[in-house]
């Protein structure tokens, strides 16, 4: 006969739940998680009209990563996420532990430029999707997955969606650039990605540009939007925070035609980038040139 607490009840079942308790909701795989515990004042909720960016770093570490990911991202609850560097797999991962963890809801949104063995793991012949990934509180639409002409050395994009953010449509881009070495390559890419976000009056970039804000590869940027951190521009006696643990800023919130209220840069172990956060204010006046609002619509 089985010891029992209260009506009856096995003290076994006691005990499985007291596990549950403590451990937290299972992972994706079905077994059982430890929630990290979050910062003093951690939001319980998405935050509305905060975006962030963040470079995963691949390959930084395995599914193991993904809890405390998950965690950094849950302490300060965006409403939007672009991530680079991101295996589709991880993702999934972390989208699903900040459901069952931290009780946040996100749809997801991927722009794979590869599918890489060595990158994001599978079989040789089922390599996981490696490029961008988005993720929204709120549906997604008018998704958009776009390669650059010129790659560099590895092939690179950007992902845009429509998507709600603060109470506003607006037109999300989440980019990553060639790398450090590859200035001429990332000219030509932030050409051709100013050149799609200058076609809407509302927009906010996502993406680690590889290029420190006064690079001469970013002025096509500078034109048809600015930083969320209005501290940090392209004139070299500007002040920025530096996002990577090499000291470098490489990591950007481009707003058009919205203000922002605050920002945030906060370090992580796991990641060699540091994840970016805005807080959107009100939308500003229609950028001149600007043909197009949030869903391909005329701009009002």
């Amino acid at each position: 006969m089985s010891r029992s607490l209260g009506r009856g009840r096995p003290l076994a079942v006691v005990l499985c739940v007291l596990a549950l308790l403590l451990l937290g909701p299972s992972a994706p795989g079905g077994t059982l998680v430890a929630r990290p515990a979050l910062p003093p004042g951690a939001p319980t909720a998405v935050v509305e009209g905060r975006v962030m960016t963040w470079n995963l770093c691949n390959p930084c570490g395995g599914p193991e990563l993904a809890v405390g990911r998950a965690a950094h991202i849950a302490a300060y609850a965006p409403q939007v996420i672009g991530f680079q560097e991101a295996c589709a797999r991880d993702v999934e991962r972390i989208r699903a532990h900040l459901e069952r963890l931290y009780g946040l809801r996100y749809h997801v949104a991927y722009g794979p430029v590869l599918r890489n063995w060595g990158r994001c793991g599978g079989l040789p012949w089922r390599a996981g999707g490696f490029g961008q990934a988005i993720l929204s509180a709120q549906p997604m639409t008018r998704r958009g997955s776009v390669e650059y002409p010129d790659g560099g050395s590895e092939d690179r994009g950007y992902l845009a969606v429509t998507t709600e953010v603060g109470g506003r449509r607006v037109r999300v881009f989440d980019t990553h650039l060639a790398q450090r070495s590859q200035a001429p390559v990332r000219a030509g890419q932030v050409r051709f990605l100013a050149a799609a976000v200058s076609r809407y009056a509302h927009a906010i970039v996502l993406g680690d540009f590889n290029a420190v804000p006064g690079s001469s590869e970013l002025r096509p940027m500078w034109k048809v939007a600015r930083n969320a951190a209005p501290e940090c521009g392209p004139s070299p006696t500007t002040d920025c925070a530096t996002t990577t643990d090499w000291h470098s800023t490489f990591d950007y919130v481009f707003l058009r035609g919205i203000a922002a209220r605050g920002h945030g840069v906060h370090p992580s172990r796991y990641s060699d980038h540091d994840a970016v956060h805005a807080d959107l204010g009100p939308a500003l006046r229609t950028a001149p040139g600007s043909v197009r609002g949030a869903e391909g619509d005329p701009a009002s």
